[in-house]
């Protein structure tokens, strides 16, 4: 059996994703960078297909997703004010890792599986950077969604969609804790 960790315990007994309209720069460098994508990369993998990787979204190309965040929202004939908080989350963040959702072909592990590892992956990144010190929050929203969008902005093959996008910077406000489930309505025990 492994060792207790009670500050990890802790740790995910506390933890709280950071609003991305509350990060600002500076983001972990390339070298920081890495160890937190490491440390997602050890998430659960049934098959070890790897049905995920990482596109790293910085400077110009924040601006230029921002653009195309605009784009597909008139496109779509989203409100302006949405468009203008999807183009928002991109022009404003320090940096962003985009979770990108690889369906590999496996006669052993459905898609639904390889979904799952792709979600966890965000998990596992946005736990390492809150870990590592830095705000992080995991977003997608409508124009994740989009076919054009991928394909456009981020080049995205027909069997790779957006698990998440995580904007990694420096808290600017701490959030208040928010409620949280009420573990006795959402547990069953059975032990027969």
């Amino acid at each position: 059996m492994p060792d207790p960790n009670p500050h990890a315990l802790d740790f995910l007994l506390t933890r709280r994703s950071r609003p991305a309209k509350t990060l600002s720069a500076p983001g972990p460098d390339a070298q920081r960078l890495r160890t937190l994508l490491t440390a997602a990369a050890r998430s659960p993998d049934h098959g070890k297909l790897e049905p995920w990787r990482f596109v790293v979204l910085q400077g110009a190309a924040l601006q230029r997703l921002a653009r195309a965040a605009e784009d597909c929202g008139a496109r779509l004939g989203k409100e302006e004010a949405d468009c203008a908080k999807a183009a928002g989350a991109f022009a404003n963040s320090p940096l962003c890792v985009a979770v990108i959702e690889v369906q590999k072909p496996s006669d052993k592990i459905p898609a639904i599986e390889q979904s799952y590892s792709a979600g966890a992956v965000c998990l596992a990144l946005l736990n390492a950077a809150l870990a590592d010190g830095w705000g992080a929050n995991w977003l997608s929203g409508w124009a994740s969604h989009d076919r054009g969008f991928l394909a456009d902005a981020l080049g995205l093959a027909p069997n790779e969609s957006v698990a998440g996008f995580v904007h990694i910077g420096t808290e600017t406000s701490a959030p208040p804790e928010r409620p949280r489930p009420d573990l006795d309505a959402i547990t069953t025990w059975v032990s027969e």
